[in-house]
């Protein structure tokens, strides 16, 4: 019995070992086939190699998620890529942060701006406010006001999937009745 456990055992170490000299491998072979990729997204050849560099480093912080014998070459570029949307998200955060810094150094201690509804034509205000109660709050509270549907939900006192389908529908109504209104005006 205990001769089957560690042969068990060290078979699952061998298997780990295979999978990682496989990554490692390919690693070293597509390193150019990774640059030329990160080159194309990044269009600079410093951001390419970081880019690179970062992709090396989640490959092989995560080889054990790595599963031999499957298209290494497509999972080092999926790593590739989502490294690629994780920096750029970054950098328009934080241009959008400088941004609002520079034109008022305070601007991080003032309370969000308020609700986006002040900001709607009266012809779509007056379509809102015809809505049902239900429907009409549920797309003021995702669409206008922007919060998650859970957060919808618990101001409601709804399920979040009575959340979603209040929002469908009220959108679809605002949707058919902005369009009516629009047919009334061109005719």
């Amino acid at each position: 019995m205990f001769a089957q456990v560690v042969d068990s055992t060290v078979g699952a170490r061998g298997a780990v070992r295979a999978s990682q000299s496989e990554l490692r491998s390919a690693l070293c072979s597509l390193r150019t086939e990774l640059f030329a990729r990160a080159l194309r997204l990044s269009r600079n050849a410093s951001l390419a190699e970081d880019l690179v560099q970062d992709t090396v480093e989640r490959a092989m912080k995560f080889e054990s998620h790595f599963i031999p014998g499957t298209n290494a070459r497509a999972w080092l570029f999926q790593i590739l890529f989502s490294v690629f949307i994780t920096r750029c998200r970054r950098n328009r955060r934080e241009q959008r942060a400088l941004s609002c810094l520079s034109a008022d150094p305070c601007a991080w201690t003032l309370p969000e701006g308020g609700p986006a509804m002040g900001n709607l034509t009266p012809g779509l205000s007056d379509q809102l406010a015809l809505l049902p109660e239900s429907f009409r709050r549920a797309v003021e509270l995702v669409d206008l006001n922007e919060m998650s549907y859970r957060d919808a939900a618990d101001r409601m006192g709804v399920p979040v999937g009575t959340v979603m389908s209040r929002l469908h529908r009220g959108r679809k109504l605002l949707a058919s009745a902005l369009r009516s209104t629009e047919e009334k005006l061109a005719a």
